[in-house]
């Protein structure tokens, strides 16, 4: 149980289950020492956008909900919720987290937001998707979701992390989205996919900014420059990643939007801890 006691995680498990917000895990799958994923069963009621996040977490020591922000990582049609989270030993929520197995159950507040949405850009030629570690989720929503084909002719996802295993659950993600029976042919003929990595060797390395701003990116993919006539961007990842591409985009005069007022780009806020 790592630095979790028996004691503890029977706990987390028995007090979480009588939450009126409880549901009920169905599946796990741990894909490094670093990284997981798992799905709830979805409660009837619950509605929500493709690319938005909810609060989950488990009953603390205390009695009292300990609670982060995570993107649902299934699409708004899917009859369960999928998430994908770091393990951090020592963080209040994923050191205990890590630990759920089928059958415990998750506290899920049926509150749904965010800015990583379809109604928050304006309409353009192509969408871009970058993320950093676990800010995949929210894509893994969106890819999934046919909206998302019906808005661009092109999907360019790219995937940066530390180490190459950290990029399996994207890669799993877009091998399964060929065998999808509802985007799979729009996918196979729209989706282009970078993944790099900054701490281990691979066919593509470096930092996702860099690459843009040494027109990297562009090159290998044989597109133009970033554009506001053309181009939108949804930006997913670490407070660097946000800062920085936000910084790349105005440059290139496109601008943030929102729920309320619709843009070029989107950022999501929310972070796991």
């Amino acid at each position: 149980m790592n630095d979790m006691s028996f004691d503890a995680v029977t706990h987390d498990r028995v007090a979480t289950s009588a939450h009126p917000d409880a549901a009920e895990v169905t599946s796990i799958t741990h894909w490094t020492d670093r990284l997981f994923s798992f799905r709830l069963k979805r409660p009837r009621s619950l509605r929500f956008r493709s690319g938005e996040f909810v609060m989950i977490g488990l009953v603390g020591d205390n009695g009292k909900p300990i609670l982060r922000a995570y993107s649902i990582a299934s699409p708004s049609w899917d009859e369960e919720l999928e998430f994908y989270s770091i393990k951090v030993q020592d963080g209040p929520l994923t050191s205990r987290l890590q630990h759920i197995r089928t059958g415990d159950h998750v506290i899920l507040r049926p509150k749904p937001v965010g800015t990583l949405v379809h109604d928050a850009l304006l309409p353009g030629k192509r969408l871009y998707m970058v993320a950093t570690g676990t800010g995949i989720a929210p894509f893994a929503s969106l890819l999934r979701d046919p909206e998302t084909w019906e808005k661009y002719n092109e999907v360019i996802l790219t995937h940066t992390c530390r180490q190459r295993a950290d990029l399996a659950y994207g890669q799993d993600l877009v091998t399964d989205l060929a065998l999808d029976p509802l985007v799979g042919e729009q996918a196979a003929a729209g989706l282009r996919v970078i993944t790099t990595t900054t701490q281990e060797e691979s066919p593509h390395q470096g930092r996702i900014t860099d690459w843009i701003s040494e027109g990297k990116l562009a090159q290998v993919l044989g597109l133009p420059d970033l554009t506001p006539e053309e181009d939108r961007v949804m930006i997913c990842g670490s407070v660097g990643l946000n800062k920085d591409m936000a910084a790349l985009l105005e440059a290139r005069g496109l601008d943030e939007g929102s729920n309320a007022n619709p843009g070029h780009y989107v950022v999501e806020k929310a972070f796991v801890g």
